[in-house]
């Protein structure tokens, strides 16, 4: 996936496990055009992270999970290795950009960091297929087997925000579904409680952002 056009500049804050990695990695990208390197220090608030690293070590998932909580921008992770096990891990974390550090070239960075600002993801095509195959894992073995999608709604509740998509209301939406009127209203106050969801509408473009309707 390519970077999109970027017309503003982007703002990247840079860890790395060295002052010199810091220091080579911050200087590639700070001397794009647009990209501004930013500090933790400062208040202006970063697009995206860049994280410079070994490998997925306990204390890499930390600050992971630290940007992830504090920050919430995408990252973009240059690590040594990485192993088929921590890639899942790895997304989780708002890792978006896998780039092997011995083929992150300046260019290949500055890419990563554009793609990742503007909603992109970057990675290699032996990882994708792996993540891919996690997901369809955790789908067959620990969602389907509850009743789950990997939306976080089961069967019942995709079939009443679809109805619910197509204008139908909950007399309509219960008649459709051989459900009573309380039940269906069950099933919506569910979905909205659980996913932190404000109302019906919310619902729906929750769902639909989700790809299940």
């Amino acid at each position: 996936m390519t970077a999109n056009t970027v017309t503003r500049s982007i703002k990247a804050l840079v860890r790395a496990p060295d002052p010199l990695t810091q220091s080579a990695v911050s200087g590639h990208l700070g001397s794009a055009p647009n990209i501004e390197i930013v500090s933790e220090e400062r208040p202006d608030p970063a697009d995206v992270a860049v994280v410079v690293a070994e490998r997925m070590t306990v204390e890499v998932t930390s600050l992971l999970r630290k940007i992830k909580a504090t920050l919430r921008v995408p990252v973009v992770l240059i690590p040594s290795e990485i192993e088929r096990a921590d890639l899942f891990m790895a997304v989780e974390c708002n890792v978006v950009a896998v780039l092997p550090r011995a083929a992150a070239t300046s260019k290949r960075i500055e890419e990563a960091v554009l793609t990742a600002a503007t909603g992109g993801g970057v990675l290699p095509s032996k990882l994708l297929g792996e993540l891919l195959r996690q997901i369809e894992r955790m789908q067959r073995e620990v969602l389907s087997p509850h009743g789950l999608h990997n939306s976080g709604l089961t069967p019942r509740e995709i079939g009443v925000l679809r109805l619910m998509a197509e204008g139908l209301d909950t007399a309509e939406i219960a008649d459709k579904m051989c459900l009573s009127e309380r039940a269906v209203k069950r099933v919506i106050f569910g979905v909205t409680r659980r996913l932190n969801l404000r109302n019906r509408p919310h619902a729906v473009a929750y769902a639909l952002r989700s790809g299940v309707i």
